[in-house]
C-alpha cells in the first residue's frame, strides 16, 4: 500500500510537453479533456452469417460420397465446429486456404476415425475420404471466393472515412498510398497534426473546430496513428475518438507490412484498445478484490484494534478520517484513513495537498504514514467496492479539477475504478514527484490492464513494505 500524494515543489513542476492545441469542441467533455459529439454506435461487424452459410454448403457437398444420412450430419457438425476464425482481416480466400483445408483434412479424419471405432463394418476408405475432402475444399474455397468478392466490392463502393494523426509530412505520405489503393476500404479525408510543415495533400487539421468538422461533415470511423510518438503525444486526442466511435489503427509508415498480422496498403498496422476502461476481466477483478481485501481485513484486525487504541490514547476522539475521493467515472465517495494530521478547518482539509511535513504529528502518527499502515482502513472501501486493490490513486476534487486542466490524460486515469496501489507507485511516483509522469503510467496501466499484470502490482507492493519510504 501506498502513502497519499503530495503536489511537486515548484522547482519539481513537470515541464509542459507542447502538447496539441487540437481540442474537440462538441457538446460534451470526455474523460480525456476534449468535448466530443455523443458516442456513436461503432460501426457493426462484418457477419459471419455468409461464411457460415459457404462452410455449410461445402460440407454438405463434400458429404455427397458418403451416402449416409447420420454420417452426413456428422461430417456438417465437424466442419462447422472446425471453421476458421482467423486473426486478420484476409484479402480473399488464398489467404485463408491452409488453414480452411486443414480443418476439413480434420474434420474427415475424426469421422473416419469415429466410424473405424463404432462401426468397423462401414469404415472409410482412402478413396473416399480422399474425394471427400477434395470435393468439400473445392466447395468451401469457391464459396468463401464469393464472399470475400462480395466484400471487396462493398468496401470500394462505400469506403469508410479515416483522419490521420501524425507529422504533417508522414501522415500525407501514408494518406496518399491509401487513396492509391481504394480496395482497403478506407478514404482518408484529412491530416491531424501541429504543423502543416508545408506539405501538399489532404486538408491539415491545426484546430479543434476543424477536427470537430472532419469528424461530422465525414462521419469518420477510422483513425490512423502514424508515427510512433503518436501514441503517447496525443494519446488524450486519440482516446477521445475512440469513445466517440472512431477504430483507431497504429500504422507502421517506415516497414513494410511482411510478416504483419494485419496491412493497410502495404503498411503493417495493429488495431489499439483506446477506448473506456476494458471490460473483460471485470469479474475476475473483482473477485481478486474481494477475496484479498476481505482475507487481510481478518488477518490485520488486531493490528487495526491496537493503532485505533494508540490513537485514541495520544490523540483524543476522532481515530478515523473520513474523506472525498473522486472514483471510476468521476464519482465522489468516501476514503477512510487513521487520523493522522487535524486539520484546521474544511478549507484545509480539502485545498492542502500534503502533511508530510508537519511539525504538530505525533510520533506514532509520524510511524503510521511511513508504514503506511494508516492506509489499512482502504480496505474496507475496497470490499465495499468503493475501490480496487490496484489501480490509478483517488484524489480530492480540488485537485481533479485543477490536475485535469493542467496535465493532458490526467482525467482520463477515471477510466477505471481507483486502487489503493498502482503502477505508477510501485515506480516510485509517490511523494514530492510528477503529476505528469504519475497520469503517464496510469494511463499504461489501464490501456494495458491484466488480471495477472493485478497480482504483480500487489506483490511488489508487498515487497516495497519491507522498506517503507512513507509519506
Amino acid at each position: 500500500m501506498t502513502a497519499e500524494s503530495t503536489v511537486p515543489s515548484p522547482g519539481g513542476q513537470p515541464r509542459d510537453l507542447g502538447f496539441s492545441p487540437v481540442s474537440v469542441m462538441p457538446s460534451r467533455r470526455t474523460a480525456a479533456g476534449f468535448r466530443f459529439p455523443a458516442r456513436r454506435p461503432r460501426p457493426r461487424p462484418a457477419s459471419p452469417l455468409p461464411l457460415l452459410a459457404a462452410d455449410g454448403a461445402a460440407a454438405c457437398a463434400g458429404a455427397l460420397v458418403l451416402g449416409r444420412p447420420v454420417l452426413v450430419g456428422l461430417l456438417v457438425a465437424a466442419s462447422l465446429l472446425l471453421r476458421p476464425h482467423l486473426p486478420r482481416p484476409t484479402t480473399g480466400v488464398l489467404d485463408e486456404l491452409p488453414a480452411v483445408c486443414g480443418r476439413i483434412v480434420v474434420a474427415w479424419l475424426a469421422l473416419a476415425a469415429a466410424v473405424a471405432a463404432y462401426a468397423p463394418q462401414q469404415a472409410l476408405s482412402a478413396r473416399t475420404l480422399a474425394l471427400g475432402v477434395l470435393l468439400q475444399s473445392t466447395a468451401s474455397c469457391t464459396g468463401r471466393g464469393l464472399v470475400h468478392w462480395r466484400r471487396r466490392v462493398v468496401l470500394r463502393d462505400r469506403p469508410r472515412a479515416a483522419l490521420v494523426v501524425g507529422p504533417a509530412a508522414t501522415a500525407q505520405r501514408v494518406a496518399a498510398a491509401v487513396l492509391r489503393h481504394p480496395r482497403c476500404g478506407v478514404r482518408p479525408v484529412g491530416v491531424v497534426a501541429e504543423d502543416p510543415d508545408g506539405a501538399e495533400g489532404l486538408p491539415v487539421l491545426t484546430t479543434g473546430g476543424e477536427v470537430e468538422r472532419a469528424l461530422i461533415q465525414n462521419g469518420v470511423r477510422d483513425v490512423l496513428a502514424v508515427h510512433p510518438s503518436v501514441r503517447s503525444e496525443q494519446a488524450p486526442l486519440l482516446r477521445a475518438l475512440a469513445e466517440s466511435g472512431c477504430t483507431v489503427w497504429e500504422v507502421d509508415a517506415d516497414s513494410p507490412a511482411y510478416g504483419s498480422r494485419a496491412q493497410l496498403a502495404g503498411f503493417a498496422c495493429r488495431r489499439l484498445d483506446l477506448g473506456t476502461a476494458r471490460r473483460r476481466g471485470s469479474a475476475g477483478k473483482r473477485l481478486l478484490d474481494v477475496t484479498v481485501s476481505g482475507t487481510l481485513l481478518l488477518l490485520v484486525s488486531p493490528l487495526l484494534l491496537v493503532c485505533a487504541l494508540v490513537l485514541r490514547l495520544t490523540g483524543g476522539p476522532g481515530v478515523v478520517f473520513r474523506q472525498e475521493r473522486i472514483g471510476k467515472d468521476g464519482r465522489p465517495f468516501t476514503l477512510l484513513k487513521f487520523r493522522t494530521h487535524r486539520p484546521v478547518d474544511e478549507h484545509e482539509a480539502a485545498t492542502r495537498w500534503s502533511v508530510a511535513g508537519e511539525v504538530r504529528m505525533s510520533w506514532f502518527c509520524r510511524f503510521l504514514r511511513r508504514t503506511s499502515l494508516d492506509e489499512l482502513l482502504q480496505l474496507w472501501n475496497v470490499l465495499r467496492g468503493d475501490m480496487s486493490l490496484v489501480g490509478p490513486r483517488p484524489e480530492r476534487p480540488y485537485f481533479v479539477a485543477q490536475f485535469g486542466q493542467t496535465y493532458p490524460g490526467y482525467a482520463a486515469r477515471h477510466r477505471m475504478q481507483t486502487g489503493i496501489t498502482g503502477l505508477a507507485q510501485i515506480q516510485g511516483l509517490r511523494g514530492d514527484t510528477s503529476i505528469e509522469d504519475r497520469a503517464r503510467f496510469d494511463n499504461a496501466y489501464i490501456d494495458n490492464w491484466s488480471l495477472w499484470q493485478d497480482v504483480c502490482i500487489l506483490l511488489r507492493t508487498a515487497a516495497a513494505l519491507v522498506r517503507p519510504t512513507g509519506s
